[in-house]
């Protein structure tokens, strides 16, 4: 696991909502509900890149097909589709939430603003202590400080750019937690009253830099998992998931692996958001790239949308009703 493993959607900062009982049915392509107005060129170019990671020897004719053709027109990449594939719906329905690559700033000593330490993972042996053990230690050894509600948010995507005053640009990647479960934190704040209107990513982030210091502390320390990181210099390449091939934006999901073979093809079939100021639908070809902690159940994924903070605020408000179709090799 080497992207999402830390955490999961941002829109899992809600209470988790009952799937469905609800089961899609097709036929065939032209039964997959938004299937005619897909950018199937796009999808095609996805694909041809990533399916060298494909854990399914079915896909390797696909695959091996693909990289053959090189770029396809809309009409002949939606016929690849078609006749290489055919659309396997699952049971029942699920959810849909998002994750991006989150950019931060950062400092090399610690002042009184970023007061939180990016630390690396301890050496092994014995248990590991809840996030309010780790945080309250000395921290000799870290790679640098952060804003405490940015590294909360942070540890929750598993990996970003750190940005430091001199221009310099790091990546924090994923090197594991203290294997405590994940709580997600927005359920409590509501219960409590913290956030009396809309519960999302931005409104818990505000929430949290508005009252940093000890009432925001003990929120997030309502989440007893802590993510470690390693620091490795900004290539400018897009982060690589639990498939270790670089994620393409829009078209890579975080799926359970118990259910989702790494590099398989999905339909997504998203709607009826939760969270206000959300895009009506999400229909579109994705890969599965990538797994996360909270991601779990046969009609459950995560979409990458990409890098920077227009990424993030659209993947904060990704919560919709989920129906999933496996493309099988034909």
């Amino acid at each position: 696991m080497t992207w999402r493993a830390a955490g999961a959607g941002l829109a899992l900062t809600l209470l988790a909502a009952p799937a469905s009982a609800r089961a899609p049915r097709a036929a065939g392509f032209a039964e997959l509900p938004g299937w005619a107005s897909e950018d199937h060129a796009a999808a095609f170019a996805a694909f041809r890149e990533t399916c060298g990671a494909a854990r399914d020897p079915a896909m390797g004719g696909p695959c091996r097909r693909a990289r053959t053709a090189g770029s396809l027109t809309e009409a002949a990449a939606r016929a690849f589709f078609e006749d290489n594939f055919s659309p396997d719906p699952a049971a029942g329905s699920g959810v849909l939430t998002a994750y991006f690559a989150p950019e931060y700033p950062a400092r090399p000593r610690q002042d009184g603003e970023f007061s939180a330490a990016v630390r690396p993972p301890p050496r092994a042996g014995g248990p590991q202590p809840d996030r309010a053990r780790i945080e309250s230690s000395p921290a000799p050894d870290a790679l640098a400080w952060m804003r405490p509600e940015e590294l909360f948010f942070l540890q929750v995507q598993g990996s970003g750019v750190l940005v430091f005053p001199d221009g310099r640009r790091m990546k924090a990647l994923y090197a594991g937690t203290n294997g405590r479960p994940y709580l997600a934190i927005g359920g409590p704040m509501r219960a409590r009253g913290l956030l009396p209107g809309e519960v999302s990513a931005q409104s818990i982030r505000a929430w949290l830099a508005a009252h940093r210091g000890p009432q925001a502390d003990a929120v997030m320390r309502l989440n007893p998992r802590y993510g470690y990181f390693r620091l490795a210099a900004d290539d400018g390449r897009p982060p690589s998931g639990s498939a270790r091939v670089p994620l393409p934006a829009g078209r890579a999901v975080a799926v359970d692996p118990a259910f989702h073979a790494m590099g398989e093809l999905l339909w997504i079939d998203a709607d009826k958001p939760v969270l206000p100021g959300a895009k009506p639908a999400y229909r579109r070809l994705v890969v599965a790239l990538d797994t996360g902690a909270a991601i779990e159940g046969p009609v459950r994924a995560d979409l990458y949308l990409g890098e920077g903070e227009a990424a993030g605020d659209e993947a904060g408000r990704v919560r919709h009703e989920l129906r999933l179709y496996r493309l099988a090799p034909r």
